[in-house]
């Protein structure tokens, strides 16, 4: 997706860039006061023909990203799972600890709630490395599938002679036609219906 996000980038200032190129024109005004429009400046005024797509539509039509949803759900699922057993038993603990605080000396309060905090910090410490490894594993199920698609995009573009294509789920389009959008190339491409 990050690639994808800087093709896009580099494809929107190097559109600007020719647009720039190949609107200038000169203007000169005779000595009757009328305006005479001159050619170009020298650039060259190719026109340019631009595609458009909504990648994450995309993304969730081929059928291995359902496969990929799912796996990462259930490896999320399994962390949960250790997650809600450990809180779990840091609440029977505190439980515990309220119910027996009065009978404690300071020395016991204190251990006592050392080990709470030391179950809260091991809570925390799981939950960041579960997140971690779920977000390993999501880049390792959605590495060929984002690669596939983009190779698919690449294909498509260059069989319809398109010069840029453009991310339209990120809102960077403020104006399309239906035709320019090559969601239905590409989706033919990858074999979706």
């Amino acid at each position: 997706m990050k690639k994808i996000a800087i093709i896009i980038a580099c494809g929107l200032l190097l559109t600007n860039l020719a647009i720039a190129q190949t609107k200038k024109t000169t203007t000169k005004t005779t000595t009757a006061g009328n305006e005479e429009v001159g050619g170009n400046t020298g650039e060259s005024n190719t026109s340019h023909k631009f595609g458009w797509l909504n990648s994450s539509e995309l993304l969730r039509l081929i059928p291995e990203t359902i496969k990929a949803d799912s796996d990462i759900a259930k490896y999320q699922k399994s962390f949960q799972e250790q997650i809600e057993q450990m809180a779990k038993e840091g609440q029977e603990k505190y439980k515990s600890f309220q119910a027996h605080e009065k009978e404690m000396d300071d020395a016991k309060k204190e251990v006592a709630q050392r080990e709470l905090q030391d179950i809260e910090n091991r809570i925390q410490s799981f939950q960041q490395a579960a997140q971690e490894k779920i977000q390993a594993k999501k880049s390792e199920l959605l590495q060929p599938i984002l690669e596939k698609a983009d190779k698919a995009i690449k294909a498509v573009a260059k069989e319809k002679k398109y010069d840029y294509v453009f991310e339209a789920s990120q809102g960077n389009i403020l104006y399309a036609t239906e035709g320019d959008n090559i969601m239905p190339y590409v989706k033919a491409k990858l074999g979706i219906k």
